[in-house]
């Protein structure tokens, strides 16, 4: 049973209306058995997207603003205090982020941005929920941001759709960073990223959809969904030299740790 730790049910593309409760039966039948819905937008999105987990059995969320949205004059307004209470405000609400720094399609400032990744890294540290990073030809800052924030201490979190160089992933493990690893593991030009994968601690390693983006090969092009979830999983677990039940297994219990969740 796989945990789908990074996707975006609440895009327009999953609407009930456009067969969320299918896409939702069909994780059970491929076995995915829990799903962790991501914020990225504070004032529009977050009270919805609480909405919709909320009655979801193994279906969670974050809180938080990603980069591409961090000069909205709505989200620059949310206070690091109000952060802190959204994030401690309901049990379903278990990380923060998404978050973080995108240098290539820089949607918003930079210095939007680094204020912006900074708040959220003191609102983890504040309740003690794991950060969920976002990070796009920004590897530098990144490592100097969460350096600076964490006084070099660390924090709990995710490296999400992990496809950055294999100098920044060791550097975001010696932070205590786990390493999540999408679709984009599949794909046939992926060799940098799939010998990274191979040093990856077995106790740090994540899987994700980010669906309904990235769907991995053979479905490389179409809308990606929680159920392909497996795809990747057996990639990562061939790469790891073990078999895609033991792979499940060990990404599902690392996920319920790294969030503090029993794993019933």
């Amino acid at each position: 049973m796989w945990v789908d730790s990074h996707c975006h049910l609440d895009h327009s593309k999953f609407t009930p209306e456009n067969g969320l409760g299918g896409v939702l039966a069909e994780c059970k039948i491929k076995g995915i058995e829990g799903i962790l819905s991501i914020n990225c937008q504070i004032r529009d999105e977050f009270p919805a997207l609480l909405k919709l987990v909320q009655p979801l059995d193994n279906v969670w969320c974050t809180v938080g603003t990603h980069p591409h949205e961090a000069s909205r004059d709505d989200e620059k307004s949310v206070t690091l205090d109000e952060l802190i209470q959204l994030a401690s405000s309901n049990s379903k609400v278990i990380g923060i982020g998404e978050c973080g720094l995108d240098y290539f399609y820089k949607n918003a400032s930079i210095e939007d941005q680094h204020a912006c990744f900074r708040k959220h890294i003191q609102a983890c540290l504040a309740v003690d929920k794991p950060i969920i990073i976002h990070a796009r030809e920004a590897d530098d800052d990144i490592i100097r941001l969460l350096r600076e924030e964490t006084s070099g201490q660390g924090i709990k979190g995710i490296m999400h759709c992990f496809s950055s160089s294999s100098e920044m992933g060791y550097e975001a493990l010696e932070l205590g960073l786990h390493i999540s690893f999408s679709g984009i593991l599949t794909f046939k030009k992926s060799e940098e990223l799939r010998s990274f994968a191979k040093e990856v601690p077995l106790d740090k390693v994540l899987v994700e959809t980010d669906s309904p983006y990235l769907a991995p090969e053979p479905y490389r092009g179409q809308m990606n969904v929680p159920s392909y979830l497996p795809f990747t999983g057996a990639v990562l677990a061939d790469l790891k030299g073990v078999s895609a039940i033991e792979m499940a297994r060990i990404t599902t219990a690392n996920f319920y740790k790294l969030f503090g969740l029993n794993n019933k």
